[in-house]
């Protein structure tokens, strides 16, 4: 992996950082190159593979110490295995539906009863009085609805009245431009806040959930027809803005950003939404166009740019891509891959932090003591501090189980009510600072959610995949059976 310039590691940074600044930045500092077999290479190929990629040491110049770090603690006894432990403890799994309830709270009870769109944040003590509503939220909320009423936290007209509005509300009265809806607004009117952008991949998150309500409320025709047509509605090809891969959005002053959705990340599932398309689809040939760079972190090899762990869940969340692959990787494994040297990143920054280790890691763009941080590793970036966010492991519970199901109950167990509140688990906590995170947010409570329930289920997984357009657009990019995924794990 070369090192990043001075301006983006300035960037980086900053504690502020927009997705489409990181996206544009990962994509100039990653290496770019992933034959259609590598992830598909036995334990000793990769190490192989590893060495022949490794950047070199220049003369007079010592490895970092977090390179150092890496190469000792690589492939530790015990920590790694070829088949990623399944098992979830039973208090595992009884704080599993415990978490799931009190998520399923926050949808509901932060959400506007008249128009269905959910808090961006909110405090986990006390009433909120913002009015930010961001439609990623809503799209994991409109999916939360639905596992609230699989689980009997909510009743089915609770539920289904919400997806009515919701779906009613973004159709009738919420301001959009081809289909696509702004990033963040107003909970009660949809008016656009912030000065914020026409967001494709927040776009993709709320049509997520709102695909997921069609078919868990099929017999509710009124739902069925909202949703369609909401989808019908999103015009991918003019996102596309006359290039060979989607736009990361568009503002009414000055058009369409200039940076594309090129380079891999959470995008999967908007691709294959786009090129399913019933009524604007993307040509096939953009899936190809994505770039895949390769990172090598103590002898794990896995796809990804330079971004935060959350870039590996996201497209897993809704989208089952277990077993599959097509023609560049399987890329269920390669979330795998990515999360346990994530792991393996946080075992090395415990020498820096004693308090990170195979009880307690994790680190995902966050609240912090300074505001919103972009942070994250492997590579390192975003100045870590110490901070832990429960939703980096949370979030990553189909990939690993029993090590991340661990860490929430060792969170739990540590720091009971500092961590864990009536929304779940607050969104970051640097415990060595005494400092535990007042809010939840909406996007990150969502991921624990439907993360913890596909893997006590594949509930999600399952309703998603019902829809036939999803599964048309995986054969046009020629996904196929990967009996062999196992295999692919180091």
């Amino acid at each position: 992996m070369p090192d990043l310039d001075d301006e983006t590691r300035s960037v980086l940074t900053q504690a502020r950082i927009t997705r489409r600044d990181l996206l544009k930045r990962a994509g100039a500092a990653s290496a770019l190159a992933l034959g259609p077999s590598l992830l598909a290479q036995n334990h000793g190929q990769n190490q192989n593979q590893n060495q022949r990629q490794a950047p070199a040491v220049k003369a007079g110049q010592q490895p970092k110490p977090e390179s150092q770090a890496a190469k000792q603690f690589a492939h530790p006894p015990g920590l790694f295995i070829n088949r990623p432990l399944v098992q979830v403890t039973k208090e595992g799994e009884a704080l599993l539906d415990d978490m799931e309830g009190r998520i399923s709270d926050f949808f509901y009870n932060e959400a506007s009863p008249k128009t269905g769109m959910v808090r961006d944040r909110a405090p986990v003590q006390g009433l909120s009085q913002s009015r930010v509503s961001s439609i990623a939220a809503t799209g994991f909320g409109l999916t939360a609805l639905c596992i609230a009423h699989k689980r009997n936290y909510l009743t089915r007209f609770e539920c289904e009245e919400r997806v009515e509005k919701t779906l009613a509300f973004l159709l009738e009265d919420c301001p959009h431009e081809h289909g696509f809806l702004y990033h963040f607004i107003d909970i009660e009117s949809g008016q656009r806040m912030f000065g914020c952008e026409l967001s494709s991949i927040d776009t993709c998150w709320l049509l997520c959930g709102i695909l997921t309500c069609r078919q868990y409320f099929a017999g509710n025709q009124r739902i069925q027809a909202l949703a369609t047509t909401f989808y019908r509605r999103v015009d991918w090809q003019w996102m596309m803005n006359g290039g060979t891969t989607l736009s990361m959005g568009w503002l009414p002053d000055q058009g369409f950003l200039d940076h594309r959705w090129d380079i891999y990340s959470e995008l999967l599932v908007m691709y294959l939404l786009a090129i399913g398309s019933p009524s604007h689809p993307i040509p096939a040939d953009t899936w190809n166009a994505l770039q895949r760079p390769v990172i090598q972190f103590g002898g794990v090899t896995y796809i990804s740019g330079v971004a935060p762990i959350f870039i590996h869940q996201y497209a897993h969340a809704w989208c089952d891509l277990r077993n599959m692959a097509d023609l560049h990787a399987n890329y269920f494994t390669n979330s795998i891959a990515a999360t346990r040297a994530h792991q393996l990143w946080c075992l090395t920054m415990g020498r820096k932090f004693p308090w990170w280790d195979q009880d307690l890691w994790g680190l995902s763009a966050s609240d912090s003591r300074e505001g919103y941080r972009v942070w994250g590793g492997p590579p390192t970036m975003g100045d870590p501090d110490g901070t832990l966010v429960p939703n980096a492991a949370g979030g990553s519970m189909v990939f690993l189980p029993a090590e991340c199901s661990h860490v929430l109950l060792s969170m739990r167990a540590e720091y009971r009510e500092k961590v864990y509140t009536r929304y779940g688990f607050v969104d970051a906590f640097q415990p060595h600072a005494k400092w535990f995170g007042p809010d939840v947010l909406g996007i990150d409570q969502g991921i624990m959610m439907l993360m913890a329930e596909n893997q006590r289920t594949g509930f999600v997984w399952e309703q998603f995949m019902k829809n036939t357009e999803v599964k048309h657009a995986m054969d046009l990019v020629q996904f196929h059976p990967d009996p062999d995924a196992n295999d692919q794990v180091m």
